[in-house]
């Protein structure tokens, strides 16, 4: 994707993200091009934006004539965020994250599609990432926005469990679905990754992710440094390459420093805090038919 910078700031703020999270000790998110790692960016191409139609507009005069244009707010603007915290000028359009299961099929937080309006006014943007050091805007490509088709399956409730399988509105060319466990669960000493828009933000990639409890039958604990906007977000196995869960709630995001008088990320030392949770995508009965 080319990296432009006149894409406007409008004054829309960013929508907020339900079920918060938070960072856990050394935050260990990165840009797509902080790294070279082939596995990492394999995934990350996979892995698409969920963003209101109202953010996004065609550009139809002058040099770039058929691509779009994101009107959003900074995260530092949104979030009344400190001058010093990361990622204060980046633009951040994106609601909730979701990755690639089939060529048409997509997978998300069950929260971030509640209906079939959720699904009729969102588009699904791949490729949001910023490119090299400094970049705050961009341009898409109207090859990497789809519109969401249908609602194949959803939950969402008291059980815990939130996910929701859906249908693009087209065949996604060019990216290679990812796989995903099929059977079993997670094992309690592996190491995770998670790639997602947290806060909103172009594409993030965390490593570094353990799981703190593996009990429930429905999801399970890590601690993720993930965001609202992280909803949806794959949650990768390093060793087997395999998507475990959705990354679905946590911890609150952000703490307001009246010391500072502006807002701070929340961070939570190793081990406390109550963790980030992810839906099992075993879960996902539909999902599991096409590998069966």
């Amino acid at each position: 994707m080319k990296m432009m910078g006149f894409i406007a700031l409008a004054l829309l703020a960013t929508q907020a993200m339900a079920n918060n999270k938070v960072v856990y000790g050394i935050d260990n998110r990165m840009d797509v091009f902080e790294t070279s790692d082939q596995f990492y960016l394999e995934l990350a191409d996979s892995t698409a934006a969920m963003i209101s139609k109202s953010k996004i507009a065609e550009i139809t005069t002058g040099e770039n004539k058929g691509t779009y244009s994101i009107s959003a707010r900074t995260l530092g603007k949104a979030r009344g965020l400190c001058e010093d915290e990361r990622y204060v000028n980046q633009v951040a359009p994106a609601n909730c994250s979701g990755f690639l299961v089939a060529p048409d099929l997509l997978v998300t937080a069950g929260h971030c599609m509640k209906s079939q309006r959720d699904c009729d006014n969102s588009y699904w943007v791949f490729n949001l990432a910023v490119g090299e050091e400094g970049d705050v805007t961009n341009v898409i490509t109207k090859s990497d926005v789809y519109n969401c088709g249908e609602i194949i399956d959803q939950k969402y409730g008291d059980s815990k469990d939130d996910y929701a399988l859906i249908r693009l509105g087209r065949s996604v060319d060019g990216r290679t679905p990812l796989k995903f466990r099929t059977e079993g669960k997670v094992s309690p000493d592996a190491p995770l990754v998670m790639i997602g828009h947290p806060s909103g933000l172009p594409t993030k990639i965390a490593p570094g992710i353990n799981v703190r409890d593996n009990t429930s039958p429905i999801f399970f604990s890590t601690n993720a440094d993930a965001f609202g906007g992280n909803s949806g977000s794959a949650v990768f196995n390093e060793d087997t390459g395999l998507v475990e869960g959705i990354l679905v709630r946590g911890e609150s995001d952000y703490k307001y420093s009246y010391a500072d008088r502006c807002t701070r990320v929340n961070v939570c030392p190793e081990g406390t805090c109550r963790g980030e949770d992810v839906t099992r995508i075993t879960n996902i009965a539909p999902l599991m038919k096409l590998v069966r």
